[in-house]
């Protein structure tokens, strides 16, 4: 190993470990993967000529045009995150999530557990797992005034947010970068991972239903979440349709059309901005201003984006330079090529370290082979988009979804680590042993 190799993995590693440890340093990951970027990407010029067959007189150009090729590649995942996000903004603040609460309305604990667990399961296949958290969390405040029982209503949001990102396409980031890489496709990972999605959610929920017993305190208020944004009813469901509907259709018109699918959501943008300026052009000037996509797009989390170009970009560099093809080589040795132990421990890793790097690193380990585990749609690749997922959910640290649940209900990482982690973790192993049935048995 060169000495520009070793600083590169050494920086990136001691960056690594600052955005594990972000709760702790108390300095924002983003400005820690920006510094990533920057270091390993400068070493890297240092000696270009090491990585990459080229004349000397050339190398320069080259490096520049390497450089640019991982930023186009890491460019189609960001732009993709930053439709979605604020599609998903713009129909929360028009009140369009607003048909969630109505559907919660019971007053049986069990049956308030089951009907959140589906309806999370399922909001978080189409938004990402962090808003479907919040948006649930937000209306189960209102529920439940019993602060012991909301706790395993909002750890199961955690659980269900998670599981339920894992099966599509645009469910997670991770879902994300390994369809916008052509490595799973939104029919098949769909197909495959469907059922092992619902047992790593539904037995978590059936365990922690027997921790609640009897009615929803009376007077709770089902009238929470009414969203006032100077629009009718049905301009309202326009939006919802044009926004939730619109993200369902996006693989769709990338199965048409064969474009990228940050193209697709780009249109689905696109349309909705239109659609939105026409509701709102008759309203006064102060009407509505805050609802519009001018005003929603300023307050995307910006952070989180250039944490993503980061991170990608980082391990972009460390693909470049063979670290991650010998780690790739060194892990089949160590566990005999058995994949399903491979993808295991990424997942259990992903509840300690975020799954975005694990993923990246590994799409870097592993090229996309013509047969096998390793192509499109290969068991590899579709354990890793369940594993990263799912696997997120045994610390409450471990994902977004934990996260931002974590800080809204005031839950202890030792409260869920005690109470939950087992349960999540069952659930994740149920999930993968029932992919193994379809694959082994079933013949999927």
């Amino acid at each position: 190993m060169s000495s520009i190799t070793l600083a590169i993995v050494i920086v990136f590693v001691v960056g690594y470990l600052c955005i594990a440890l972000e709760t702790v340093t108390k300095v924002n990951k983003a400005a820690v993967a920006l510094l990533m970027l920057v270091a390993t990407w400068t070493l890297y010029m240092f000696d270009p000529g090491n990585f990459i067959g080229v004349e000397p007189g050339g190398i320069a150009a080259a490096a520049g045009s390497v450089i640019e090729g991982h930023l186009g590649s890491t460019a189609t995942t960001l732009f993709f995150l930053m439709g979605a996000m604020t599609i998903v903004e713009t129909v929360d603040q028009n009140g369009g999530f607003n048909f969630v609460r109505d559907m919660l309305k019971t007053k049986s604990k069990r049956a308030l557990l089951w009907r959140i667990t589906i309806l999370t399961f399922f909001l978080s296949a189409i938004l990402d797992n962090m808003t479907t958290a919040i948006v649930m969390v937000m209306i189960l405040r209102k529920l439940i005034d019993d602060h012991k029982d909301r706790l395993i209503y909002a750890s199961l949001i955690i659980i269900a947010a998670n599981s339920g990102g894992a099966f599509s396409p645009i469910g997670d980031v991770t879902t994300i970068m390994l369809w916008n890489k052509g490595l799973i496709t939104a029919a098949g990972v769909i197909k495959e991972l469907f059922l092992p999605s619902v047992i790593s959610i539904a037995v978590p929920a059936y365990i922690l239903s027997f921790s609640l017993k009897g009615n929803v305190a009376s007077g709770a208020d089902l009238g929470v979440g009414t969203v006032d944004s100077g629009l009718t009813e049905g301009q309202r469901k326009a939006v919802f349709w044009l926004g939730v509907g619109g993200l369902v259709f996006v693989p769709i018109f990338k199965s048409i059309t064969h474009v990228p699918p940050f193209v697709g959501i780009l249109l689905v943008l696109g349309v909705l901005w239109l659609a939105t300026e026409l509701f709102y052009r008759n309203t006064p000037e102060h009407g509505g201003t805050q609802k519009r996509i001018t005003a929603i797009i300023s307050r995307i989390d910006m952070s989180t984006i250039l944490f993503f170009l980061g991170i990608l970009m980082a391990v972009g560099c460390l693909q470049q330079i063979g670290v991650l093809a010998s780690v790739g080589r060194g892990l089949d040795t160590v566990f005999e090529g058995n994949h399903y132990l491979v993808t295991g421990i990424i997942g259990v890793l992903s509840s300690i370290i975020d799954n975005v790097p694990l993923v990246a690193g590994c799409m870097g380990m592993y090229p996309m082979a013509a047969a096998g585990d390793m192509a499109q749609d290969g068991l590899f690749w579709q354990l890793l988009a369940y594993c990263a997922g799912v696997g997120g959910s045994m610390l409450i640290i471990g994902s977004a979804a934990g996260v931002v649940v974590m800080g809204l209900e005031k839950i202890t990482f030792g409260w869920y680590m005690k109470r939950i982690s087992w349960i999540a973790f069952v659930g994740y192993v149920a999930g993968i042993v029932v992919y193994w049935l379809e694959k082994s048995v079933i013949g999927l």
